[in-house]
């Protein structure tokens, strides 16, 4: 029980607050008569069925790796089975580009949902001539002390977004019921015939709609993106909860509607009209659930970029961890201060929660079309033809929403992609930079290496004490390694290659020596799953290392070519890899490898 209500804070945020601008948005530019509340009310049921329940309480979460979900999960499950580099290439493309839509997606989630909760102090008494830029302001407030407190760490005061969500949910429910009550034909609405009813009758206008009834599922890929916090099923039977608070308060808003058909602020006028009194602790509230939902997204975002950085798509963010008890909490201030520019222009640039509406949906609906595809393969290739079916049907559904919602991009929508392709062009750069690289320091194989470092071994008097030389892999030395030893002379009585090597697996940490290479040489590897945190200084010191000087190698890189200036410079303002795992300064020595790219 403890961990359903502690997924309601950590999962649900997203999708528990879309209530408060869904509706509203939608009868903006649709006539709230009794035919189209009903079609409308009966698209955002059904939406939530196919995009959330089917998609991914029921299928992405029978995907696991180890418990963990979310794209990179996906990638794992499916490179088996990929027979060509091509196939490869294809999914490792769409994986970036998930990565980078969930970027995009992150950045107008809290900005839609905090200026949509503040724009609800507008129906309290005497505050309703309150300037939109007063809203913008308080809204960005909220962002920014929202943003600032994340290098404290959220662990003091985690424990009550799940109880917190608890109640927001069971109000959503409590205020839906009372509205159905009012106007019961709504219920009709659970029939999907007055859905496709509405497309039919309304033509490209219906169709367009979708474009604003997929913000009903927005935050519906938390659900697997956040399963290895708390495990499949809690995170399953905390939906069935939300879904049931949801689609009541949903049907109970389009029943307000039917009765007052000149709501402008759905959720919050339906909220004053029944209990005037309660009004502005409901507004508080709301203000609470949107910053949890905006914190449950910079969680999900700094998981996300930590995955990138560990399995080497992403350049080494500094990151700091804020919990001593718990090594999972990690916060990147790159992406918070990134995260933060962009939260306040987008509020600056759209001005209200409505136009936002306008813009956002485009970056998930990508998100999820892309999960569907990934999904359809992997239960063909496992033979679950029947699950491989239905998710190729979720793709014909995804792609309907998300031709509908290119019409978005002339609107607004264009900047989802603006901000989707910023980390997508850093990580193609970054990932072919590497590899380019790689090639132009040219390794030398170990074999080779070892005849040179026997006769200098041998030949030369060497330092006392131990030096560390860290590597990708000790089959192949790094250029560093070799000018270090063989052109400056310098050797240790004993010298230790360091590799560390991401696993396959999100968890999991091993170490050990092999068998020594030659004398005064050994290898050390340290193997850990791509979402381990690890304390590499700790290990070495449970390994009985007492190292004197620990070596690692820097690139200084020449070119004239204009996308390897822009890796050159990704490189220089990013944490060398000893830095990011934090070894003692003190000890550190870089040998700098002139490189031609």
């Amino acid at each position: 029980m403890q961990k359903i209500i502690k997924s309601l804070g950590i999962v649900f945020g997203d999708i528990g607050t879309s209530p408060i601008y869904t509706l509203t948005v939608i009868f903006l530019f649709t006539k709230p008569t009794q035919a189209n509340v009903i079609g409308v009310v009966s698209l955002i049921l059904w939406t939530v069925i196919t995009h959330v329940t089917v998609e991914y309480a029921w299928l992405a979460t029978s995907l696991s790796h180890k418990g963990e979900g979310g794209t990179i999960v996906l990638r794992e499950l499916l490179a088996p089975y990929l027979k060509t580099g091509r196939q490869a290439a294809f999914i490792t493309i769409l994986s970036f580009i998930a990565i980078s839509l969930f970027v995009g997606d992150g950045v107008i989630t809290p900005a839609i949902s905090i200026l949509s909760a503040v724009e609800g102090i507008l129906l309290i008494p005497g505050f309703e001539d309150v300037s939109q830029t007063k809203l913008i302001i308080v809204a960005a407030l909220i962002a920014i002390l929202l943003f600032v407190f994340q290098k404290r760490g959220t662990e003091r005061v985690a424990w009550a977004f799940g109880p917190l969500m608890l109640i927001w949910f069971f109000v959503l429910a409590i205020s839906g019921i009372a509205s159905i009550l009012h106007f019961s034909s709504i219920l009709w609405a659970v029939n999907p015939y007055y859905g496709l009813k509405f497309i039919y009758s309304n033509g490209f206008a219906g169709f367009l709609v979708l474009n604003e009834v997929i913000l009903c599922a927005t935050g519906g890929e938390a659900l697997y993106s956040d399963m290895g916090h708390l495990g499949r099923w809690p995170i399953v039977k905390a939906w069935n909860f939300v879904f049931i608070a949801l689609m009541l308060n949903y049907f109970g808003q389009g029943a307000f509607i039917l009765n007052h058909p000149d709501a402008r602020n759905v959720l919050f006028e339906m909220i004053f009209h029944q209990a005037q009194f309660l009004y502005v602790p409901f507004l508080l509230l709301s203000i609470a659930a949107t910053i949890i939902a905006s914190q449950a997204m910079i969680s999900g975002m700094f998981s996300i970029v930590y995955q990138g950085i560990t399995t080497h798509v992403m350049p080494l963010f500094k990151v700091d961890y804020t919990s001593k008890e718990m090594r999972g909490q990690i916060y990147i201030s790159f992406v918070n201060w990134f995260l933060l520019a962009f939260v306040i222009f987008i509020m600056y640039e759209f001005k209200e929660s409505k136009n936002l509406a306008v813009a956002y949906g485009l970056a998930v609906n990508g998100t999820m079309t892309i999960t569907a595809t990934m999904m359809t393969a992997i239960f063909y290739y496992r033979r679950e033809f029947i699950k491989s079916a239905v998710s190729c049907l979720l793709i014909f559904v995804d792609l309907t929403f998300l031709v509908s919602n290119m019409f978005k991009i002339p609107h607004g929508g264009y900047w989802s992609i603006i901000i989707a392709l910023l980390p997508l062009c850093m990580i193609i750069i970054y990932t072919a930079g590497q590899k380019r690289l790689y090639r132009a320091l040219r390794p030398l194989n170990q074999e080779a290496f070892l005849i040179s470092y026997n006769q200098i071994y041998r030949n030369l008097s060497k330092i006392g004490g131990t030096a560390l030389f860290f590597a990708k892999d000790a089959k192949d030395i790094a250029p560093y390694i070799v000018h270090t030893m063989f052109k400056n002379n310098i050797i240790y009585e004993d010298n230790v290659i360091v590799s560390i090597v991401r696993s396959d697996e999100p968890f999991g940490l091993n170490y050990y020596f092999n068998e020594p290479l030659a004398p005064g040489l050994r290898a050390f590897e340290i193997q850990a799953g791509y979402m381990e945190v690890v304390d590499v200084e700790s290990i070495l010191k449970m390994a009985g290392m007492n190292e004197k000087t620990i070596f690692y190698g820097l690139e200084e890189i020449s070119t004239s070519n204009i996308v390897w200036k822009i890796f050159s410079l990704i490189k220089k303002l990013t944490p060398t890899f000893l830095q990011f795992y934090k070894l003692p300064s003190n000890k550190l020595h870089g040998v700098i490898t002139r490189v031609e790219m």
